[in-house]
């Protein structure tokens, strides 16, 4: 009996959101436009840096050997184009302009100032060990003034591009100027190996995750797709709780108070119907990070041997999203109140969850306070399967958190219900 109760509030979710064709739209269309442009988005910004010079001004007082050098490294790198200019101020000017994303001015002398103080330098320590050097100055101290390579950025410019310039060029240097003492050296002993030729002993090397002696790149599909079916799954907050709303202003959820079928068996009803909706949106997510981008020079979506644990993490993930839901649907009392409020709190958990942006890059504060956000909690599990191959036991943390916060949300309706109809 109850389970034919059950089955006639099913049938009664699904009647509702065949007549509501805008909440369908929102349902499905719209995280499918969200996934592909966003994916879309971030891939063809990838490409870009990859296969885009950016262009940048170059100014050479130096003109001599270790400007020559900075600029055939620039060169090689194959991410900057190099745009030659004379003067310093009109450069300046063009990239505070937002013309260019950065200039790079070589001072003057650089080279030969240089070479000055690595001599006195190595002739002092060559003096020190009791040896005659070269050079009859060798005594005498030679002050040089130090000198900067002016470095000009667009002030829009990202400040991780700013890091990441002022590191290579900063790398530039110190090799340069080890080869430099490397050679004065050998100069200075009169040896013949040529030691500035001699590989660095500590090195990287990057090792990727293995899983059958086969190297796991991930890519931006693999990060988009979760994120964005996590996004859509919770977005099921905004039609849900309007559901809820109607049926109070309508009179639909005193017949259900009043009828011989208990208030949960309501809840249980819309759980099972919008379960079923959040699977489909995954699955749909799914189809088209596998057949759909391929054709739009993304890269598959591989779920090979991942389809279970990715559905029983969606399952779980799509009960505490219900919960939310039925949460803010019995609290909120006109769909003014509920549909804004949905979607503005969706977005807030996406955006503490680390749909947005990665947790890692938050300040510590933050940090904390995204573990407890349940989109936290289903990201965290849907990467563990895709990205670390976990199972169902590495994730079973998340799941259970997912599980507790549905029946917490759910409890709190039920009880908040119950004490807004008593007599």
């Amino acid at each position: 009996m109850l389970l034919y109760k059950l089955w006639r509030s099913f049938i009664k979710e699904i009647l509702l959101l065949k007549r509501d064709i805008g909440g369908i739209v929102i349902i499905f269309v719209m995280p499918l436009l969200l996934i592909v442009t966003i994916t879309l988005i971030q891939d063809s910004t990838f490409k870009n840096l990859e296969g885009t010079k950016i262009p940048v001004i170059f100014i050479d007082n130096d003109k001599s050997e270790i400007s020559k050098s900075i600029k055939q490294e620039l060169e090689n790198s194959k991410v900057f184009e190099l745009i030659s200019r004379n003067n310093e101020k009109s450069a300046r000017d063009a990239v505070f302009s937002g013309d260019y994303q950065m200039a790079i001015v070589i001072p003057e002398n650089l080279t030969k100032d240089l070479n000055l103080n690595i001599d006195s330098k190595v002739q002092a320590i060559v003096s020190s060990f009791g040896l005659e050097p070269d050079s009859a100055s060798a005594k005498k101290k030679i002050i040089i003034k130090a000198k900067d390579i002016h470095l000009y950025f667009d002030p829009a410019t990202n400040i991780g591009f700013k890091n990441n310039v002022m590191n290579s060029i900063n790398k530039m240097i110190f090799e340069i100027e080890n080869k430099k003492i490397y050679k004065a050296f050998q100069d200075q002993l009169g040896t013949t190996e040529n030691l500035e030729e001699s590989k660095n002993l500590i090195g990287f090397k990057e090792i990727t995750p293995k899983k059958d002696k086969m190297d796991l790149m991930p890519n931006s599909v693999q990060h988009n797709v979760p994120a964005w079916a996590l996004f859509a799954i919770f977005f099921i907050v905004v039609p849900l709780s309007i559901n809820l709303v109607k049926e109070k202003s309508q009179g639909t959820s005193v017949r259900a108070r009043i009828s011989p079928t208990p208030y949960f068996v309501h809840i249980l009803g819309k759980t099972f119907t919008y379960l079923i909706i959040c699977v489909i949106q995954f699955l749909l997510m799914v189809a088209v990070g596998i057949y759909l981008f391929p054709y739009m020079d993304l890269p598959q979506f591989d779920v090979t041997g991942k389809m279970f644990p990715l559905i029983v993490v969606t399952i779980f993930a799509g009960l505490a999203a219900i919960g939310f839901g039925v949460l803010l649907g019995t609290i909120a009392n006109t769909q003014e109140q509920s549909a804004p409020f949905g979607a503005t709190s969706v977005v807030v958990l996406a955006a503490i969850g680390g749909i947005w942006v990665p947790v890692f890059l938050m300040p510590e504060f933050m940090q904390n306070v995204a573990k407890l956000s349940p989109m936290n909690w289903g990201l965290n599990a849907y990467y563990d399967i895709i990205l670390r191959n976990s199972g169902i036991g590495g994730i079973a943390t998340e799941l259970i958190s997912l599980f507790l916060f549905y029946i917490a949300m759910v409890a709190v309706s039920l009880l908040y219900e119950r004490k807004q109809n008593a007599v």
